[in-house]
């Protein structure tokens, strides 16, 4: 299938305030777009653009004073498959774990692990390691958070998002990472396009969508615990250890969001 993506969004400053932004798709799809990105900018302020430490693309620019704009369209192909749920993947040991891995066990801004460690174990212990581990973990996020865009709120921690039961998809996210990281699953967290595509359409005004992959059977594989259900068409923008290393916009002053419109469909081609 072919989908279509892109955004309008637009932010309003005071005076010149430098900006750090993660607005592209990750460079791994690239080669699945059937044409560049057209990432616009008005005023067409200068930018640079780099990769971090975890392969995100991120943008750098000084936003003027008064409005900027930013805008992106694209068309990119998909193999329609919904997301592959680790049901036969072991869970490894902490000391067999790649290196590079182990970063995903460790507490985080949003994912605090100290204060969940003792309830995980407490809930999860006799869990069978793996799968049936990872399942349990997905159903009671699931079932402990109510969605509600009213209920966002920016500096929401994980036990503080299991503690009020209500928020958004990246505290669903959160506290999945969290549950998994103090039970030995290495997790991460991943924002990015999710369209209503296979399932109907939902009445809620379109956003950027959180969710985390979980690393078993020597692979990180894509898990959401808002839905818990495998959905189609995910497009990965940023990964990292929470939504800190994965944030769209980062301004270093004072730069009001005025417009946040995300479009993701299927098209014919």
């Amino acid at each position: 299938m072919l989908i279509q993506g892109g955004y309008d969004i637009s932010f309003r400053c005071k005076t010149a305030t430098p900006m750090l932004l993660q607005v592209h798709l990750r460079p791994e799809l690239r080669k699945r777009l059937k044409a560049p990105e057209v990432f616009r900018l008005d005023p067409p302020v200068p930018f640079s653009t780099y990769a971090d430490a975890f392969g995100n693309i991120c943008t750098r620019l000084v936003a003027p004073a008064g409005f900027l704009k930013l805008s992106n369209r694209f068309a990119i192909r998909d193999d329609g498959k919904p997301d592959v749920m680790p049901v036969k993947a072991r869970q490894a040991k902490v000391e067999d774990l790649p290196n590079d891995v182990l970063v995903y066990l460790l507490g985080s801004r949003y994912c605090d692990t100290d204060k969940l460690a003792t309830l995980a174990w407490k809930k999860f212990g006799k869990a069978r390691p793996g799968w049936p581990l990872l399942k349990a973990i997905l159903d009671y996020t699931h079932q402990r958070i109510a969605f509600g865009y009213q209920h966002a709120r920016a500096d929401r921690t994980a036990s503080e998002g299991h503690a009020e039961r209500r928020g958004v998809c990246r505290d669903y996210a959160h506290l999945a990472i969290t549950l998994c990281r103090c039970m030995n699953i290495p997790a991460r967290y991943c924002t990015g396009y999710l369209g209503d595509i296979g399932v109907p359409p939902d009445p809620s005004p379109m956003d950027f969508s959180g969710w985390f992959e979980a690393y078993l059977g020597g692979a990180w594989h894509t898990l959401d615990a808002r839905h818990n259900k495998p959905r189609i068409g995910r497009l990965v923008v940023a990964r990292g250890r929470d939504a800190t290393d994965a944030a769209i916009s980062t301004a270093f002053g004072n730069a009001e969001l005025m417009r946040f419109d995300i479009l993701t469909k299927e098209v014919l081609g």
